[in-house]
């Protein structure tokens, strides 16, 4: 790309947001219309004869990313699917798919129109991309070991940005998060699908996620009857070993399922871990069993603080009213305790912490009070060095991974299954959540911090609406490709910043 001064792009970036501000302004003062806002004068369409131009003008970003990272030289060297390249490479298809779903499509037949579309291409520096069906057809070459290559061709790059800008992200513990989730489909054919206790045909993958930067360390596609923690030791040992050289301290969590004791003696020599634990008859007697000073009250933090510290009236709650109208059985937390004990699960041969939460639960039916409900959950960990309350804090924070895997269902559409069989459908998921990766990939390069943490947590579709979909010119040269954007949004300035820090950091991966 051309490199357009500083200076000059800081001005007309200015320029257009006086113009857009003094818009607002003029548009919102307070007077009396009489014709509406929106106009229905003629509208009259015709296409230009070379300027060439496209709506996602955060690609060229992205795209540039990738390239200084050596994704494609990574893909190349260790994956081996294609016997001759007639065109594509493996390092084609792979980016093929992460970047249409970044540029708003959903399935693979929208790669259709991005095949047709000059500009786009033009901003790849490719002459044409792969069609729908030889992307299908990828996805149908790939064994076991290859998509298990796949997924330790991006870990080997993610180093290079956790060394660099996104080194302040983790911070001193790095959380690595694994669930499972079903990945329901209603094909007939698709090898490898079974049905779910719950009766749903379809897949089980496993997310391994690391909460500090939102990316998905490894997605391992299952059948649909598996359960939540089957093979999950062997992905829980990769994700360790993959992330403990570039953190202080590793801190595994995840729910109940993934309590698998015969691994705790080693994985805490390498990490921490905070499971839940089943509340099993033994267990619940031995909590019930405690002195009555070892409870303390357990404090939630508010779920919401207002910044400007300004409170607003609370609405009218219409969904209790009508359950007290009609008499439904309601439950109602009344407060939870906390105590601790130490426990040794038979399968080890350490001695582990046990934090109790006790919930007193009141049960009403209209106006009528029943007899409150006691229930007890439990946690294993190996932190000691946090106070009770915060290890339960912890451990519910690892409820937001579900807000990931929603945006890898529904925002990403990773886990939509559009294939063959078991095989490729773990291949498409993990071509699918590089998509995601990218984004956190891009925040980590925001020149300020409260960027970064900003676009990490952000939603897919709100990511791509801001820095991807951003209508530009694409003007090709002899060995330059330059995106004149041409049109302006508050977040143009954050899509210049990345772009520049792109340009001038060198990533240390020995390519030019």
């Amino acid at each position: 790309m051309k490199r357009i001064s500083h200076r000059k792009s800081r001005k007309n970036s200015a320029r257009r947001k006086r113009k857009v501000r003094a818009r607002h302004c003029k548009a919102g003062r307070r007077r009396a219309r009489a014709k509406p806002v929106f106009s229905a004068g003629a509208v009259h369409y015709e296409i230009g004869a070379r300027t060439s131009a496209m709506s996602f003008g955060g690609i060229g970003a992205v795209r540039r990313l990738v390239a200084k990272l050596g994704l494609a030289r990574e893909i190349d060297r260790h994956l081996e699917l294609l016997q001759r390249h007639l065109p594509y490479h493996e390092s084609d298809h792979v980016p093929d798919i992460a970047y249409n779903l970044l540029c708003g499509g959903a399935r693979l037949e929208d790669l259709n129109g991005l095949r047709h579309d000059a500009a786009y291409m033009d901003a790849l520096g490719a002459e044409l991309i792969p069609s729908p069906t030889a992307a299908g057809d990828f996805t149908r070459r790939f064994s076991e070991s290859g998509v298990i290559e796949l997924m330790e061709c991006v870990n080997a790059v993610r180093p290079r940005l956790w060394r660099g800008r996104g080194r302040d992200l983790p911070g001193p513990v790095a959380y690595i998060d694994v669930d499972g989730t079903p990945a329901p489909t209603l094909g007939k054919k698709k090898a490898g699908m079974d049905q779910s206790y719950k009766g749903v045909w379809g897949y089980h993958p496993l997310v391994v996620s690391l909460a500090n930067t939102d990316e998905v360390l490894y997605v391992v596609n299952r059948p649909g009857n598996a359960v939540s923690h089957s093979g999950a030791a062997e992905w829980i040992d990769r994700a360790i070993g993959l992330v403990a050289p570039y953190a202080e301290r590793v801190c595994v969590r995840g729910d109940t399922d993934f309590s698998l004791t015969v691994n705790f003696d080693r994985w805490s020599e390498k990490a921490d871990f905070i499971f839940g634990y089943d509340a099993q008859p033994a267990i619940v007697a031995r909590a019930e069993a405690l002195e009555a000073d070892a409870w303390t009250r357990l404090e939630r933090e508010p779920r919401h603080v207002s910044p400007t510290g300004a409170t607003r009236s609370k609405r009218e709650d219409v969904k209790g009213r009508i359950v007290r109208e009609r008499g439904y059985v309601n439950k109602r937390l009344n407060f939870e305790d906390v105590a601790e004990y130490d426990y040794r699960p038979a399968k080890c041969r350490g001695t582990y912490r046990m934090v109790v939460v006790r919930k007193n639960t009141g049960k009403m039916k209209g106006e009528l009070a029943l007899v409150d409900e006691i229930r007890y959950f439990f946690h294993i960990t190996t932190r000691r060095d946090l106070g009770a309350a915060e290890v339960v804090r912890l451990a519910n924070a690892r409820c937001d991974r579900e807000n990931v895997i929603e945006q890898l269902k529904n925002g990403v559409n990773a886990l939509r299954v559009p294939v063959y069989d078991l095989v490729s459908n773990w291949a498409y998921m993990v071509m699918a959540a590089l998509a995601w990766n990218l984004k956190s990939f891009l925040a980590m390069m925001m020149h300020l911090k409260a960027d970064r943490r900003k676009y990490v947590a952000m939603e897919f579709r709100r990511f791509v609406r801001e820095m991807i979909l951003v209508p530009c010119q694409v003007i090709r040269r002899a060995r330059r490709t330059t995106l004149r954007i041409i049109g302006w949004r508050p977040t143009t300035d954050r899509l210049f910043s990345v772009w520049r820090t792109i340009e001038r950091t060198a990533f240390q991966t020995g390519f030019s």
